[in-house]
């Protein structure tokens, strides 16, 4: 068992992190494929709301996904903080508009705990975990659960 908590604390977790509104999330560097400036979205005729369009990135077309919306909160204009990152889920690639992306971190597994039902009003079904960090919590976002096998499928056939 004491095996185990030292292989626990030795094992880091490297994240990207965010910010959306005044919640900061995390989620896996190794399924971030890259982080770019807001360019100019597509709009998509009967996307589903949280859709805001598609992009044009170096030849692919990319679905792009407001956070904001996906967790029910109220949108806000881009500025010059606002960033898409390109992530890969389930060998999809969707682009997530985010207020702004902060750094990347390498915290130790151990300072994760399971999150409570109910977190900042966001529907806990798509966090991974919480970390406790020193100053603040940073919730981890859960890629495979953010969009459900449906809307996956109607990114995928839409686009």
């Amino acid at each position: 068992m004491e095996e185990t908590l030292k292989k626990q604390d030795a094992e880091l977790l490297q994240l990207v992190t965010f910010s959306i509104g005044e919640e900061e999330f995390g989620v896996d560097i190794l399924s971030v494929q890259e982080i770019i400036r807001m360019m100019d979205i597509t709009k998509v005729p009967r996307a589903p709301e949280f859709v805001e369009g598609v992009i044009n990135l170096r030849g692919k077309v990319i679905p792009i996904i407001d956070l904001r919306r996906r967790f029910g909160l109220s949108t806000r204009d881009h500025d010059k903080h606002t960033r898409i990152i390109v992530i890969e889920i389930n060998n999809m690639i969707v682009g997530f508009v985010v207020d702004s992306v902060s750094e990347v971190l390498r915290i130790p597994a151990s300072t994760v705990e399971p999150p409570p039902p109910v977190v900042s009003g966001l529907e806990s079904e798509y966090i991974s975990g919480v970390g406790k960090l020193e100053d603040r919590l940073l919730i981890l976002l859960d890629l495979n659960k953010l969009l459900s096998g449906e809307e996956r499928d109607m990114l995928g056939t839409s686009f």
